[in-house]
């Protein structure tokens, strides 16, 4: 059985449907890259993943449980990375990470908390006021979080290499490999090179419905 299932998954927003009938499954060490032009859906799908905003239509089940009937084992499991760094400025770099660290009840110990600054290159700049970092290093600092936060499940990536160059990519790609390597889901919407070796495409903008079927019958139901 997979891990994660979603069937039949549509996203509505602004009274339009972004994306409709997304079928997909992935089982543990499993990646998947959500592709597609911008504007096409793939910050909503994984908006939608999260549980930040619901699915027009269609199910998530996470070990066979449905995701909105059973969220706390999911929500556990689940780490998610938008577009928002989450930053608090005022706070050093693994202050920030401390706390996301106790939110999550991982590990607290500085020791482990610069082993996930050093797997974004940050290591060296622990004590450093979170307001002086680069736009490229604000982003690392955030993909650090899953990585301090571990065990987790699954990591729902959104553009995770935005603002960082070619050696900031290759760290995030060697701790996505690690992560899949304990038995991680990832999935990471991108339009920039990401390499993740025997990762499924889920081509978002493939999933937009003809104007026929927005209108369908599954699209009325769900609407009554």
């Amino acid at each position: 059985m997979p891990k994660l299932h979603v069937q039949d998954l549509a996203c509505r927003r602004g009274g339009r449907i972004l994306f409709a009938s997304l079928d997909f499954s992935l089982s543990e060490g499993d990646a998947a890259l959500a592709l597609g032009r911008n504007g096409a859906g793939k910050s909503s799908l994984l908006r939608v993943l999260a549980g930040l905003i619901p699915p027009f239509t269609g199910t998530i089940e996470w070990n066979g449980e449905d995701v909105r009937r059973e969220p706390y084992e999911f929500r556990s499991a689940m780490r998610y990375v938008g577009h928002a760094d989450g930053l608090q400025t005022n706070l050093t770099v693994i202050q920030n990470l401390h706390y996301w660290a106790a939110l999550y009840r991982a590990s607290t110990s500085r020791d482990a908390l610069e082993k996930a600054l050093a797997a974004v290159g940050l290591d060296d700049l622990a004590d450093l006021p979170a307001r002086m970092l680069s736009a490229g290093q604000r982003r690392r600092l955030a993909l650090a979080r899953p990585i301090a936060t571990q065990p987790g499940g699954l990591w729902l990536l959104d553009e995770p290499t935005v603002a960082l160059d070619r050696p900031s990519i290759a760290k995030i790609e060697t701790a996505i490999t690690a992560f899949r390597a304990t038995g991680g889901i990832v999935i990471a919407s991108t339009n920039a090179p990401l390499t993740l070796p025997d990762a499924r495409e889920i081509d978002v903008a493939a999933a937009m419905p003809t104007p026929e079927d927005a209108f369908g019958d599954a699209f009325e139901d769900a609407l009554l």
